[in-house]
């Protein structure tokens, strides 16, 4: 019997056999069609309900290239955003000094506008002033504007962990096994933004301190799972890190300065420090669980 382990899941002989009877039953279906079809027929879900479309496409990919599925032609090729990216055009916004304490410019409105019309605006901001620019993510992810004085402040992106991070692992001290299990557990920042113009002693840590209250309610009700952990990078040769260690945010450690496509122990970039901040004191048991 002929076994594929894909994304934690065994396939078997069985497997290929019910893929080949669907795409043989179903011969004018797009490879989408029949990737939602196959989710269905195996309840292949994310915890929100949401079927794992792109997995199962992935899955069915590989299939077909080594020989075990025949899948139909591409029909249609999508432009690729992340290959051709336009840029978020400039949005127009009072600029104007802000400065003060924070107890003197009023209550600060924390929303998610993943999905809202003021998401433009958020994009806008990431990219005229964050050094990084703004990145579309992928997979689960969050979009915070902090308003004050009825005029946008901040920015706060978060999206999914990265799957393999040594020194988070070892902080965390579970299993391969209860790390693939549980990685949707914890959020990564992927970017956070104080407007250059604003000027308020201690407004950063104060913001990560309100999300840290918030995103786990957030995550529960868009992807249908809390978050028991935080995580970041800081690039040391740019940034000290201090709004997180204000913030209690801890040193996990260091990365290796090596991406995904590295095929050597050499650094090809930089290395940042990894910090972290737990949800709940349980932290360590919840994302322990491989049951």
């Amino acid at each position: 019997m002929v076994e594929v382990k894909y994304r934690g899941r065994v396939f078997t002989t069985e497997d290929f056999l019910y893929i080949r009877t669907l795409i043989a039953a179903h011969p004018g279906d797009s490879r989408r069609r029949l990737s939602q079809k196959l989710c269905e027929a195996w309840q292949w879900k994310q915890p929100n309900g949401a079927l794992r479309d792109m997995v199962c496409r992935g899955l069915l990919l590989m299939l077909d290239r080594a020989g075990q599925i025949e899948l139909p032609a591409v029909k249609f090729v999508p432009a690729n955003p992340l290959v051709r990216r336009a840029c978020p055009p400039p949005v127009q916004i009072d600029t104007s000094p802000l400065e003060g304490r924070i107890d003197q410019i009023g209550p600060l409105q924390f929303a998610q506008v993943r999905r809202t019309p003021e998401e433009r605006l958020f994009n806008s901001l990431l990219e005229q002033h964050h050094y990084l620019k703004y990145q579309q993510p992928v997979g689960e992810h969050a979009k915070y504007l902090v308003w004050a004085q009825a005029r946008p402040i901040a920015c706060l992106a978060w999206s999914s962990a990265p799957r393999h991070l040594g020194s988070r692992d070892r902080y965390i001290g579970w299993s391969a096994e209860a790390r693939r299990r549980n990685i949707h557990f914890i959020a990564y920042n992927t970017r956070f933004l104080i407007l250059p113009w604003v000027r308020i002693e201690n407004l950063a840590s104060h913001i990560l301190g309100r999300m840290a209250v918030r995103i786990s309610e957030d995550w529960q009700q868009m992807y249908g799972h809390p978050i028991y952990f935080l995580e970041t990078f800081v690039d040391p040769e740019r940034f000290r890190g201090t709004c997180y260690r204000a913030a209690n945010w801890v040193l996990l450690g260091k990365t290796t300065g090596r991406g995904k496509q590295s095929n050597s122990y050499v650094p090809n970039r930089s290395i940042k420090e990894i910090l972290g901040y737990p949800l709940t004191k349980r932290f360590r048991e919840l994302l322990g669980r491989v049951a």
